[in-house]
């Protein structure tokens, strides 16, 4: 293609031609950075490594090989479906999620400490526990063996619970709307094998319900005693109080007191020590 041609061809590209790049570019975007650390981006991978050999194939004209991915890639509709298929259920979860368009905050301030508090305690004695915050996506279709309880969210509570050898020890609790839905709550399993070998099932479970809905789950283990937190399928160990307090006030949007607040307390406390 000469100069000119490049230059007319360039000259000839609309605002529409634009606008369609922009948004193939945005797609192709956010697919990656969906697939980012799961095992669908192993998977992509892998098909990339196909798609490289069968170039190979049609440079050298290796017929047979040309043959198998021609056919290869009349299924591969298919194929998507069925290996992208965990992933493919959470995006379209997520398409459909209730607040989509809204910002979601499905928590209060003191609802999340007293669960820290309550995991803190739990953590000092080794006593396991999985703690599911519902955000957008219903978790009713997610879980089995639940008791429903609907009750106020305080630690004595979540301690009860979790205390082994009580009838509501195992599964997970769920809590929806600042309240705790539903106990011994038994979860899907990660299907992931990029994960350490010493997590047990609370962790691939928490695992599990953060790939298919975007919940975020908090983990204490009965062997170490750390607590972990579980988000977008990723798992984030060992949190201190400091960053898991952090991670669950950005994560479920509790606002921070402003500068004007903070200095207001501040004043109304030092006026209590003056007095």
């Amino acid at each position: 293609m000469s100069e000119t041609e490049i230059i007319q061809t360039l000259l000839n590209i609309g605002f529409t031609d634009v606008l369609d790049i922009l948004i193939v570019s945005v797609i192709i975007y956010y697919l990656l950075k969906f697939l980012a650390g799961t095992r669908g981006w192993q998977i992509l991978i892998g098909l990339f490594i196909l798609l490289l050999f069968w170039i190979v194939a049609k440079i050298f004209q290796f017929e047979t090989l040309e043959w198998i991915f021609e056919n290869l890639w009349s299924i591969g509709i298919f194929i998507v479906v069925v290996l992208f298929q965990p992933e493919l259920r959470r995006g379209l979860a997520k398409l459909g999620e209730k607040g989509i368009f809204k910002l979601f905050s499905p928590s209060n301030k003191k609802v999340v400490d007293d669960v820290i508090r309550a995991c803190l305690f739990m953590a000092d004695r080794k006593i396991g526990s999985l703690i599911v915050f519902e955000r957008t996506v219903d978790l009713t279709n997610y879980i089995e063996g639940f008791v429903r309880i609907d009750a106020e969210i305080t630690p004595e509570i979540l301690i009860t619970i979790f205390t082994p050898q009580t009838p509501l020890h195992d599964g997970a609790v769920i809590i929806k709307e600042k309240k705790i839905a539903f106990a011994r709550a038994f979860l899907p399993l990660t299907v992931s094998t990029d994960i350490p070998g010493n997590v047990g099932t609370r962790h691939r479970a928490a695992l599990g319900i953060t790939e298919e809905t975007d919940a975020v789950a908090v983990v204490v283990s009965e062997e170490r005693g750390e607590i972990s937190l579980a988000v977008d399928g990723k798992l984030h160990r060992n949190l201190d109080v400091l960053m898991l307090r952090k991670k669950l006030y950005k994560l479920l949007e509790i606002e921070k007191p402003s500068t004007f607040e903070i200095l207001r307390k501040r004043l109304k406390k030092v006026k209590h020590e003056d007095k």
